[in-house]
């Protein structure tokens, strides 16, 4: 498992499969094409579970602000085709990344060993980070809860 990258170090760059917001189709985007930008890296479990879809509709519900104030992608190991029925299912006026293979997901530590009723397993831990203009983190918000991370991210911004 790698360490989630601190603020004040250099984001990890990624080329990953992207669909959404100023992606329509299918898609790559990587964070060098984003330098010059504030960037939220959003990571959550699985589309369309009851606290990711929270998540992602508060962040709907409050585009207007955040998107003059940053690019914002989710990312989650679900496929293009489950993220476009998540988008198209709740109005998501952003992008979501689709990292199937888990390098993003890794490369920000954000691939952690979970518990539930007892028993252990991997999953993606719901964390957030702000990536600024210059391509360093900015600040992370590590197990974020669905209910809070809107109104946080808006305060780092």
């Amino acid at each position: 498992m790698n360490p989630q990258p601190q603020p004040g170090r250099k984001a990890p760059d990624f080329n990953a499969a992207v669909i959404g917001g100023d992606y329509p189709s299918p898609s790559t985007v990587n964070l060098t094409d984003l330098k010059g930008q504030n960037v939220v890296l959003y990571f959550y479990p699985k589309d369309d579970t009851p606290g990711c879809t929270k998540q992602a509709c508060a962040l709907r519900d409050g585009w207007a602000e955040i998107s003059q104030k940053a690019r914002v992608f989710g990312v989650s190991m679900d496929s293009i085709k489950s993220h476009e029925k998540f988008i198209t299912k709740h109005a998501l006026p952003f992008a979501i990344i689709s990292d199937v293979e888990r390098k993003v997901i890794t490369d920000y530590g954000v691939w952690v060993e979970k518990s539930l009723y007892g028993k252990t397993y991997m999953g993606i831990e719901r964390t957030t980070f702000l990536i600024g203009p210059d391509g360093r983190i900015k600040a992370v918000f590590p197990r974020v809860k669905p209910d809070g991370h809107f109104a946080q991210l808006l305060a780092a911004l």
